[in-house]
């Protein structure tokens, strides 16, 4: 007997992928790592700015609070879309993916209990309201760090070839927006 993984909607003991057949499935996934290098670059940049308190030199104080608020809206605006046009398409097979009881969405709440409280602080100072301490902005970026790594790290995974194409045929992935 073929051996199954625990979700039962998985295809059981699937043959090697060709390497056409990898990068259809792995679509997804690799235009994910796109998104989601450019918030791990953001991240490291701001973060290392914040634990040497030291901003790049290239840049002034506006230019780097500028940078902060940029990162926070497009990784608010990648969530949204992610939530409103993937997300449901992929939950209906991949549960991790589902907005009442999926993983990912949970993660994505953890992320952004902290992100507001980061943006909200760096807007603020961008605006004068607040004066900017390197410090803060470390604290603010800790609660909620591990969890944004972690996500983008796994979101990747769940879109990988093996994953897909054990919930989906190739057909559908071909369907799939992006």
């Amino acid at each position: 007997m073929a051996a199954t993984s625990n979700n039962s909607s998985e295809k059981p003991d699937l043959p090697p992928l060709t390497d056409h057949e990898f990068k259809i499935y792995n679509r997804m996934a690799d235009h994910m790592n796109q998104f989601h290098n450019y918030f791990r670059q953001c991240w490291t940049r701001l973060y290392k700015a914040a634990s040497t308190s030291r901003r790049p030199e290239n840049l002034t104080l506006k230019q780097f609070l500028s940078e902060g608020i940029s990162f926070a809206e497009h990784l608010n605006r990648h969530h949204s879309i992610e939530e409103a046009h993937i997300f449901p398409l992929l939950a209906k097979r991949m549960p991790e993916f589902d907005h009442s009881k999926g993983h990912l969405v949970k993660q994505h709440k953890q992320i952004h209990d902290g992100l507001d409280e980061f943006e909200k602080y760096v807007r603020g100072c961008h605006r004068g309201e607040a004066d900017f301490e390197m410090a803060v902005l470390k604290e603010k970026m800790d609660t909620w760090g591990d969890v944004l790594w972690e996500h983008l790290d796994e979101e990747v995974r769940m879109l990988g070839a093996e994953r897909m194409r054990a919930v989906w045929s190739k057909e559908e992935i071909m369907r799939m927006p992006m």
